[in-house]
């Protein structure tokens, strides 16, 4: 297949994702970026092969070469599920006989924890002076909220003033990923704080504005604006640079895992659909336990003591 050819065949197979599929644009301009790279690999290789030619070593050398110009595992794994649905596609007109990215799969990325913060880190970071300036009431119940309840960001700007009389109850329904709806607690701290912010809202919120939490202009607040709120608050309390919503999410995680050792319960909470997602925060609870272990067993303790207090040695 010509270069020329492969992104004919590119263009017919977006067209078909948003016209015939409904795919949304979002979706189909991340599949457009993915099939341009491998538009440009084909035409990179000496042999210009067609797309019926095409093999899974052809795309096992793509894979290595983008992996070494520094493309992680989770970019790799995504643009291959792109290929992927490309060649089954021409395989459904019968352009292609078998798919040659059947059966290839990108390196494995590192398994990273996520990042939470310490206990006392969070109280630090809620137990500031916020001041009463009525943004600063939202802010801090929208902080609270995420650390009591572990709320993700299109969780919490999402929530309407219908939620008030749940919350009076103590709790608070969400609509989560793939449109569930989940009911989480919400501590006493969070609910004092809602209350004093619903107080004072109407001085900044537009009078049809149905939002439980609004920016400056009164209309419902912008996730990149709990960002940001979230970050200088963070600095503001000699915290680590990089503090966000979903790491108070974590925190809450960690810290009830910790508390509790209910795994179920986190999970139902969290609103994951399976609970290998939630056991990733053992592994946090874990290096909690070690570091108890390290100030507290004394066989521990002998050896930290050993390692700072060289023997002396008798002639």
């Amino acid at each position: 297949m010509s270069e020329t050819t492969l992104s004919a065949a590119v263009d017919r197979y977006l067209d078909a994702l948003a016209q015939q599929r409904r795919q949304s644009p979002h979706t189909v301009s991340n599949y457009r970026r993915d099939l341009r790279v491998l538009d440009r690999l084909v035409g990179e290789l000496p042999e210009k092969p067609g797309h019926e030619r095409l093999q899974g070593h052809h795309i096992r050398h793509f894979v290595i070469k983008l992996h070494a110009a520094g493309l992680g595992g989770r970019s790799l794994a995504r643009m291959l599920s792109a290929w992927r649905g490309f060649f089954r596609w021409l395989g459904m007109r019968g352009e292609i006989d078998a798919n040659p990215v059947d059966g290839i799969k990108a390196p494995k990325r590192p398994h990273r924890l996520p990042k939470a913060l310490s206990p006392d880190e969070a109280v630090h970071l809620l137990d500031c002076e916020s001041g009463e300036e009525v943004l600063d009431l939202r802010d801090q119940a929208m902080f609270e909220l995420f650390y009591s309840s572990g709320l993700r960001l299109a969780e919490l700007v999402s929530l309407d003033l219908s939620c008030l009389p749940d919350l009076a109850e103590g709790e608070i329904r969400v609509l989560g990923k793939r449109n569930k709806t989940r009911v989480v607690p919400v501590g006493k701290k969070a609910r004092e704080a809602i209350q004093r912010w619903v107080a004072r809202r109407a001085e900044v919120a537009r009078t049809e504005e149905s939002a439980l939490f609004v920016g400056q202009r009164g209309a419902r607040i912008h996730p990149r604006v709990v960002e940001e709120r979230l970050k200088k608050r963070a600095l503001r309390q000699g915290l680590p640079v990089g503090v966000h919503p979903h790491m108070l999410r974590h925190s809450f995680a960690s810290h009830l895992l910790q508390s509790s050792g209910d795994l179920r319960a986190v999970q139902e909470m969290l609103g994951h659909a399976s609970v290998a997602s939630t056991q990733v925060y053992t592994h946090l609870d874990f290096q909690h336990l070690a570091q108890v272990y390290d100030v507290a067993h004394p066989r521990a303790k002998r050896q930290n003591l050993e390692k700072t207090e060289p023997q002396k040695i008798e002639p």
